[in-house]
């Protein structure tokens, strides 16, 4: 039996490449889908677009890799040609198409259609007797971030969708935390990376994670709305002002946290770990951690910081781009994000082993501050990487790439 592995697709590939290896088999055939998350969105996608001519048959199911057979049961039946009838226009230039009166298998491809008509801002409306959300999911793998997606009735008996047509040029999640660093609790909560994997929008984190996005996009405009005090305006500081910032401010907390970290990792997994084999990992992950950030900072300190805060005082005084011996800066840059990835996956592990840092029953007062401790360590990390990722990264190499 073939195997597909999905998380070596392009986001948007993912969903078409599945489903057009599903429309290769004959009858009978089957493959092995292989993925780092539940692929559930597919099988409700797979049902709309395809209809009951497939097995899914689930043979790994978490919590790192889900493996599914699927197996081709019979072929679909023949294609009827688009029909418009029965899309009314509502309002001035908002047509509402009645998805309950056309046939399953006409269904998303007929709302595909009516889509690919509209030009860059216009809209239609879907009127369904269930929640389209598989639409969506599709929509995302099919076409792209290209479309805002708006409930504007939520059952019990109907559904109304307004979809719009936009550009694409969606902010990514750490454009968005940039600009409102409360929006990342909104991230934390729902696990999306913002700062290692800041350069994805809303919609492909959620979707490689099988997140509702409607719903985070939700919980995002609702911020928007909330009175709080204002957050550190981390944008609109100079960059030397940052650097030193990050240094006394995060560097600090991770040289002061690491001893204490490793000694209730340890202590942990040594007393526990019988019972609980999982904390074995997670320490060995710890000290990975420890290690990986101790060499880190030093050479942000001792390299890359002490050159942006030269091309800072240089540009002030006019003076001439200073040199460097390892080029441009775009050279140590690439290497910090690359170990800001290595931590940020070790950490996602320890979440993951450690089921989110739930503590069990059994568990003692060290462990307890042990998982405390990592959940704080995690969420200043975040906003540590994301100010660096996010924020100084870039502006020092467009400081560096706009020289006079």
């Amino acid at each position: 039996m073939e195997s597909l592995f999905v998380p070596a697709l392009a986001p948007a590939m993912k969903h078409p490449t599945v489903l057009k290896k599903f429309d290769s088999l004959a009858v009978g055939e089957s493959f092995l889908l292989i993925n780092d998350h539940d692929p559930i969105p597919l099988f409700y996608e797979m049902k709309a677009e395809k209809g009951e001519i497939f097995d899914w048959h689930k043979v790994e199911d978490g919590p790192e890799v889900w493996k599914v057979e699927i197996t081709k049961t019979a072929e679909p039946a023949g294609k009827a040609p688009a029909s418009f009838d029965n899309a009314a226009k509502k309002g001035s230039d908002v047509y509402e198409l009645n998805v309950t009166l056309l046939e399953p298998r006409r269904k998303h491809p007929t709302i595909f259609e009516h889509f690919d008509a509209l030009r860059e801002g216009e809209s239609f409306k879907i009127l369904n007797d269930h929640d389209p959300k598989p639409l969506y999911y599709q929509m995302l793998g099919e076409r792209g971030n290209i479309f805002h997606w708006q409930y504007l009735e939520k059952g019990p008996q109907w559904w109304r969708v307004l979809i719009t047509k936009n550009d694409g040029n969606t902010e990514t999640l750490g454009e968005i935390a940039t600009k409102d660093l409360r929006k990342a609790e909104i991230f934390k909560k729902y696990g999306l990376d913002f700062c290692c994997g800041g350069k994805k929008t809303v919609r492909e984190a959620c979707a490689e994670k099988g997140i509702d996005a409607t719903k985070v996009e939700e919980e995002l405009q609702s911020a928007d709305k909330n009175p709080v005090m204002r957050p550190l305006p981390y944008n609109d500081w100079s960059l030397d002002f940052l650097a030193d910032y990050i240094v006394n401010t995060h560097h600090s907390y991770v040289r002061k946290t690491i001893p204490e970290l490793r000694m209730y990792a340890a202590k942990v997994a040594r007393v526990h770990g019988a019972q609980h084999p999982e904390l074995l990992t997670i320490h060995q992950l710890v000290e990975a951690i420890c290690a990986e950030l101790a060499e880190h900072m030093v050479k942000e300190e001792e390299v890359l910081f002490p050159f942006v805060k030269t091309l800072v005082s240089a540009k002030k005084l006019g003076e001439p781009k200073p040199k460097a011996g390892f080029g441009s800066v775009n050279n140590p840059v690439s290497m910090m994000e690359h170990e800001h990835e290595v931590v940020g996956k070790s950490l996602e592990q320890a979440r993951m082993f450690s089921r989110n840092y739930a503590v069990p029953a059994d568990a003692c007062a060290s462990y307890k501050l042990f998982f405390k401790m990592m959940e704080e360590f995690e969420s200043d990390l975040f906003t540590h990487i994301h100010l660096e990722n996010n924020i100084l990264f870039p502006k020092a190499i467009q400081m560096e790439k706009e020289w006079q």
